[in-house]
């Protein structure tokens, strides 16, 4: 019956695809363990090795509150990503520090707080990884006020577009759902109450922190649960909006109204997300 057809199958098996396999399974629980940021695929296959192809442009970071491709071009992140269920939210509050990133590399120039110059720019220091997210502890919350998590950002995307869509995030964590979030910046340009601005050019010195045209985000949910990688289907939940970066964004409505594809936002970013599923899944996901 099915015990002897399953055997004669299992014997069929080569030698060298049950290595790759192995090989598979070896690569996700250890180099991508399950609720780790890049579990399912690193999306600009960014490398913390500094001599790598492109690292200055880059350059991977794997924090224990999140992970991010950072660009010392641009002074900014590529993307961050990080897992997030009910335990990463907490009382520890709000720690409103914002720091100089010192586990860059020791040449690389690391944005303070000030650069931002808010009073000739304009732009909020926007959060890609929220503070609101990582409340368990004051130090998980401090990690997210580090100055490579930020992104300029107009007030009205920062505080209510981009806001309302980071509470929504949280209260599908807090009903019962654990979710993989990538988001980052991508364009050149937004402007802010002080009006349209292609970069902040920092005093003292050549530098320039990048002003993005748009904030994307993508977002896959789950229920809470194990073997997340086995639990994907099409039926799977994801939210992928980009948002203009200027004031008035969130005048025609919320941020549903940016809702896109998640091809569309690999297009426009050059970047491959979810990578690790079967390519008819992940298609068909991203449509």
């Amino acid at each position: 019956g099915a015990g002897a057809n399953s055997k004669s199958k299992s014997a069929g098996f080569s030698k060298q695809s049950v290595a790759v396999f192995i090989f598979f399974i070896l690569s996700v629980t250890v180099f991508a363990q399950e609720n780790t940021p890049l579990y399912f695929g690193n999306p600009s296959k960014a490398s913390s090795d500094l001599f790598a192809e492109n690292a200055e442009e880059n350059y991977l970071m794997e924090k224990k509150q999140f992970s991010m491709s950072y660009n010392n071009k641009t002074l900014e992140a590529n993307w961050v990503a990080w897992h997030l269920c009910a335990a990463d939210i907490g009382d520890s509050g709000r720690s409103n520090k914002f720091i100089p990133d010192q586990s860059l590399p020791a040449e690389w120039y690391k944005v303070k707080k000030e650069d931002y110059q808010y009073n000739a720019y304009g732009f909020d220091r926007g959060h890609i990884c929220p503070s609101a997210d990582r409340t368990s502890t004051s130090e998980d919350n401090q990690a997210t006020f580090l100055m490579t998590n930020m992104i300029p950002q107009s007030p009205d995307c920062n505080r209510i577009t981009w806001k309302n869509l980071e509470s929504y995030e949280r209260e599908l964590a807090l009903s019962g759902n654990e979710l993989y979030i990538f988001a980052g910046p991508v364009g050149s340009g937004g402007t802010s109450g002080r009006g349209y601005f292609d970069e902040i050019k920092l005093e003292n010195n050549e530098r320039s922190i990048k002003v993005p045209e748009f904030c994307w985000k993508i977002i896959l949910i789950l229920p809470e649960g194990e073997d997340d990688i086995s639990r994907i289907t099409q039926d799977t939940h994801v939210i992928s909006v980009c948002v203009p970066n200027k004031q008035g964004c969130h005048v025609a409505g919320d941020w549903d109204i940016y809702k896109c594809s998640i091809n569309y936002i690999e297009e426009i970013t050059n970047f491959d997300f979810f990578d690790i599923l079967p390519d008819d899944l992940e298609e068909y996901l991203e449509e």
